[in-house]
């Protein structure tokens, strides 16, 4: 079993003092805890990616950059890249390079995102985020993998004798596949034979173990070893203190305050992982 810490770079005032950081510290924050994870010896440590919302995470290469120069050895990932927006060319060179600077230490989870209102940023239409998210990454592998690519799809303009640089730094760097409510994802990855990774945070668990055990089946139904089904899982947050009773005490208020604005903001969104 492996750990990682992955922060989001939410940015909003905290729930219960009202106190908020300015950005250039909450983004140094995120370095200074890289690179406190790297010392504590914990395997990984990854950036989200949001484009709405309380959020300083709209340019998680730029992070990582950034992470790549502060540690020595941890993993960097990503928590996700919203592949359903970005521009496959684009991703394959700025993911690259941060795999060449870090020296292989890279690894990027995909998906479309947990937020609706970024596809009209980027001028997509919602209604094809799966659509995107597949074609996408279908041309993603391939600009990893080969140099003189050909392509033609339905959402990306035709490429001839595409070769994106640099090129990674030891071959195809591992693409997880990041799930929260969504089948189409854990179907995506066991196609190819990628692992996923469960978010885990706001639904009952049962909820995950669905899409898991969806993800087991799909991957053998693929002809893959299921021995490379990885599967990772993640948290709605950690608190630690010596006890459970103590961190139950200093952390209750934090979290039931933190629900409430969630609930509020996601009011009669019935959508799973929204106000539910």
């Amino acid at each position: 079993m492996r750990f990682q810490v992955l922060d989001i770079v939410p940015h909003a005032a905290h729930p219960v003092t009202g106190v908020q950081l300015d950005p250039s510290t909450r983004l140094e924050r995120v370095v200074e805890t890289a690179v406190l994870a790297e010392e504590l010896g914990l395997d990984s440590f990854a950036v989200g990616e949001r484009h709405a919302g309380d959020f300083l995470s709209s340019s998680p290469t730029v992070l990582l950059g950034a992470l790549a120069q502060a540690t020595d050895h941890i993993l960097l990932s990503t928590g996700v890249t919203v592949l359903s927006l970005l521009d496959p060319v684009r991703v394959a060179e700025d993911y690259a390079t941060i795999d060449v600077l870090s020296r292989g230490r890279l690894e990027i989870v995909i998906g479309k995102g947990n937020e609706d209102k970024h596809f009209p940023l980027f001028g997509l239409d919602i209604a094809h985020q799966y659509d995107y998210l597949e074609e996408n990454y279908a041309l993603l592998r391939r600009l990893l993998s080969e140099e003189h690519v050909d392509w033609h799809g339905t959402f990306h303009a035709p490429l001839s004798d595409a070769t994106t640089l640099p090129r990674p730094f030891d071959g195809r760097f591992r693409i997880w596949h990041g799930s929260a409510t969504s089948r189409f994802a854990v179907e995506l990855a066991a196609r190819y034979g990628d692992p996923i990774v469960s978010a885990n945070a706001l639904q009952p668990r049962e909820n995950y173990q669905v899409l898991i055990d969806h993800y087991r089946e799909q991957l053998v139904a693929y002809g893959h070893d299921p021995a490379v089904g990885f599967v990772g899982s993640g948290s709605g947050g950690l608190f630690l203190a010596d006890t459970t009773e103590q961190a139950t005490a200093e952390y209750r208020a934090v979290y039931e305050a933190f629900a409430a604005r969630s609930i509020a903001k996601h009011a009669g969104d019935s959508r799973p992982g929204k106000s539910s």
